[in-house]
C-alpha cells in the first residue's frame, strides 16, 4: 500500500467516530425535548415539585453522561500524542500561579455547572495537569461564565456583577494554588494516580500509534472511566433532584434576611446541599434580595450552590479520597464566607 494512503481500518474508525458525534450532538441539543417526552411517559406534571424534580434528573444526568463520555474520549486521544510526563513539563516551566489563572480563565469562557465540569477536571488529570491547576478550573467553571456576568449586569448593577465576577476569579486560583502547596496527590483515588502516571511507553509521544489504534486507546478511556463514575453521577444528581424540586426558599430567607455575623456561614451551610448552575440559581438570589437578604449574604448563598454543591462532592469522591474532598471544601468555603463578609461590607 502507498505510505499516503489510509489504511481501511483508519477509515472504518473514523467514520465510526464520525457517526457517533453526528449522534452525540443530537442527543445533546435535544436533552430537553428528550427530559419531557420522558417526564410525560411517566404522566407526572412539572407544576409539583415531585415532577420538577423528576424533570431535572431526567434532563441532568444524560446531560453530564454525555459531557463525560465526550471528554474522556477526547482526552483519551490527546493522552497518545502527548504524555503526561510532556505535559508536566510544559506546565512546571511557567511562573507559579499563571497555570491556575490560565485554568480559572477556562472555567470562566466554559458554562457548566459543577457536576458538568467534573468530567473535564478528570481529563486534567488524565492529561497531567497539576493537582491546583484542575482545581482551578473545577472551582472557576460553575462559579463564573460570560452568561453570568450579563444576568448580573442586568440584576444587580455592573458594580456587583464585575465584583462578583473578579472575587470568583480570586477563589479559584488561590484555592488552586493552596491545593497545590499541600501536595495532596496522593489524596487521589488509586485508579486516578495510575492516570496521571501514564504509560509513555505505549504510545511514545504519538510516534508509534496509527489512528485507529488512537480511536481505540480513546474508547478504553471511556470504558475504563464512565464505567467506574456512572453510578456516583446518577446518585449525586439524585440528590441534587430531590433538592431543587423542594428547595426551602421561606427558611432561607429567614435566615439570610438577619443582619447578624452569621448569616453569611449560614447561608453557605444551606448553600452547599442544593444543585444548580449559575443561572438558575440567579432569580432565587433576586427574590431574596427582593425580600431583604443582604447582598453579601446572598453571594455567598449562590457562591456555595454553584461550587460546593453536595451532588457534586458524592461525584468527585470516585475520584478522590474523603481528606482531599474536604481539604477542597474547607478552602473553597472560607474563601466565599470572606466573599460574603466583602460585599456585606462594601455594598
Amino acid at each position: 500500500m502507498n505510505q499516503l494512503e489510509t489504511p481501511p481500518s483508519t477509515l472504518k474508525a473514523a467514520a465510526m467516530t464520525a457517526a457517533a458525534a453526528l449522534v452525540w450532538i443530537a442527543l445533546y441539543g435535544n436533552l430537553e425535548l428528550l427530559a419531557e417526552s420522558l417526564l410525560h411517559v411517566t404522566g407526572l406534571p412539572r407544576t409539583t415539585s415531585f415532577g420538577e424534580a423528576v424533570y431535572f434528573f431526567l434532563f441532568e444526568v444524560p446531560k453530564v453522561m454525555l459531557l463525560l463520555t465526550a471528554v474522556v474520549f477526547v482526552m483519551g486521544v490527546v493522552h497518545t500524542f502527548v504524555s503526561p510526563e510532556r505535559t508536566r513539563a510544559l506546565l512546571s516551566g511557567r511562573r507559579v500561579g499563571t497555570g491556575n489563572a490560565l485554568a480559572a480563565m477556562l472555567g470562566m469562557v466554559t458554562p457548566f455547572c459543577s457536576c458538568s465540569a467534573v468530567p473535564l477536571f478528570i481529563g486534567f488529570l488524565q492529561a497531567g495537569v497539576p493537582l491546583g491547576v484542575t482545581f482551578s478550573f473545577l472551582i472557576a467553571a460553575p462559579m463564573v461564565d460570560g452568561v453570568a456576568l450579563f444576568l448580573l449586569l442586568g440584576m444587580f448593577g455592573w458594580r456587583i456583577a464585575l465584583t462578583y465576577v473578579l472575587l470568583g476569579f480570586l477563589i479559584a486560583v488561590i484555592s488552586g494554588l493552596a491545593i497545590e502547596r499541600l501536595r495532596l496527590e496522593g489524596e487521589l483515588e488509586e485508579w486516578v494516580q495510575k492516570l496521571q502516571k501514564g504509560d509513555a511507553s505505549a504510545h511514545d509521544d504519538g510516534v508509534a500509534l496509527s489512528w485507529n489504534d488512537r480511536f481505540r486507546e480513546g474508547l478504553a478511556s471511556v470504558r475504563s472511566i464512565v464505567g467506574k463514575v456512572w453510578l456516583f453521577i446518577v446518585l449525586g444528581v439524585g440528590l441534587g433532584s430531590a433538592v431543587h424540586g423542594y428547595v426551602p426558599e421561606e427558611f432561607m430567607v429567614t435566615i439570610m434576611g438577619k443582619d447578624a455575623w452569621w448569616s453569611v456561614p449560614a447561608a453557605v451551610a444551606l448553600g452547599v446541599p442544593m444543585y444548580t448552575n449559575i443561572v438558575g440559581v440567579l432569580p432565587v438570589a433576586e427574590a431574596l434580595i427582593g425580600k431583604g437578604a443582604a447582598i453579601g449574604t446572598v453571594m455567598a448563598f449562590m457562591m456555595s450552590v454553584i461550587a460546593l454543591s453536595a451532588p457534586e462532592m458524592i461525584i468527585l469522591r470516585k475520584v478522590l479520597k474523603p481528606r482531599l474532598i474536604a481539604v477542597f471544601a474547607g478552602i473553597v468555603a472560607s474563601g466565599i464566607v470572606i466573599v460574603g463578609f466583602v460585599f456585606n461590607l462594601i455594598l
